[in-house]
């Protein structure tokens, strides 16, 4: 309930100050979980990828754990599906939730930076999306969002293809380096055409 109604009160939101455009909406799957992969500059990129998704379906995302002890916030945000990572640490904990989620038939919303860019260049990804995407053989759907320098002026976001990979036996550190940066040039690929 408590979902739709933000889902909802942000759509509004977007639309009246923002103008929101969407680009590539046809790629969003229509069914089963998937992985939101997507660039970070700005406070309202969860709540603007989650109006992305059709109301009837959820995005859980990761969120530091800092965010769950501020007022207000912290409980909102836990109703609505988010979970807690302790970043510049292996949180297998967090790794552990984002795979049950994905095995419920959940989508995943993650930010591979692990932070928002100030100059809105991409960062260095964190290894922890490639890591949830190889342990559970689940797509990632890379996005892209450009927010205007003032009000009033659309913000941009633009899905891409879904990328599946296949590696099979045991997690090397190359191979999460190879996936992290796939991601990454999808996602920087999306950002040239906005």
């Amino acid at each position: 309930m408590i979902y739709k109604f933000f889902h909802v009160l942000f759509s509004l939101y977007f639309k009246l100050f923002f103008r929101w455009r969407f680009y590539g909406l046809e790629n969003l799957p229509s069914e089963g979980p998937f992985i939101i992969c997507a660039n970070h500059t700005s406070w309202f990129d969860p709540p603007l990828v989650g109006c992305m998704v059709p109301i009837n379906r959820r995005v859980c995302f990761m969120a530091k754990e800092e965010l769950f002890d501020v007022f207000f916030l912290g409980p909102v945000i836990k109703r609505m599906g988010a979970f807690p990572v302790r970043r510049d640490t292996a949180d297998r904990r967090s790794i552990r939730t984002a795979l049950k989620l994905l095995q419920e038939g959940n989508i995943l919303g993650l930010f591979p930076e692990g932070t928002r860019s100030r100059s809105g260049e991409l960062g260095e990804p964190f290894h922890g999306p490639a890591m949830i995407a190889l342990k559970s053989g689940i797509p990632v759907l890379p996005v892209a969002i450009k927010w205007p320098s003032k009000i009033f002026r659309p913000v941009k976001v633009r899905v891409g293809s879904l990328i599946y990979f296949n590696e099979e036996g045991k997690i090397k550190a190359e191979v999460l380096v190879k996936v992290s940066a796939r991601i990454m040039e999808e996602i920087k690929k999306l950002l040239v055409e906005l």
